[in-house]
């Protein structure tokens, strides 16, 4: 995987480089201080997700030859106290981040067919990456 480069530019803005040459602005909106020119880094997060998710399920249909024809994700995230978290079974204390999703499929699917979609998209790799350990160190 390519190195992904951010560089600061005007007020919150970042200037995002990946891949031969791509480029994308991210910035906060108005009221957090930016100028909404881009997306927002936790908005980045759920987009990674959800594409991940919609790819993934996508891949799946297509190897089994399954009439999907698109997928939505619709996503949201929100930060709440450990101590309110049902499904929380790590962290008991300080706060945690959740995300909470709806994906939805388009196409002339069985029941069974969707619901095997919907065991799929727990799957895609961004997912298992963010229910995991993470680890970040220096890059050298």
């Amino acid at each position: 995987m390519a190195d992904v480069i951010v560089t600061s530019s005007t007020n919150l803005q970042n200037e995002v480089r990946y891949g031969e040459n791509h480029v994308l602005i991210t910035d906060e909106p108005p009221e957090a201080g930016g100028e909404d020119a881009g997306p927002d880094p936790y908005t980045l997060i759920l987009a990674a997700l959800g594409s991940c998710i919609s790819m993934t399920t996508t891949l799946y249909a297509r190897r089994k030859g399954w009439p999907l024809e698109r997928v939505k994700v619709r996503l949201r995230t929100e930060r709440i106290h450990a101590s309110d978290c049902v499904e929380c079974t790590r962290t008991t204390e300080g706060y945690v981040h959740r995300i909470q999703r709806a994906v939805s499929f388009e196409g002339e699917l069985t029941e069974e067919q969707r619901a095997r979609l919907q065991e799929i998209a727990h799957k895609c790799p961004v997912h298992k990456a963010l229910t995991s350990e993470i680890v970040i160190t220096e890059l050298v």
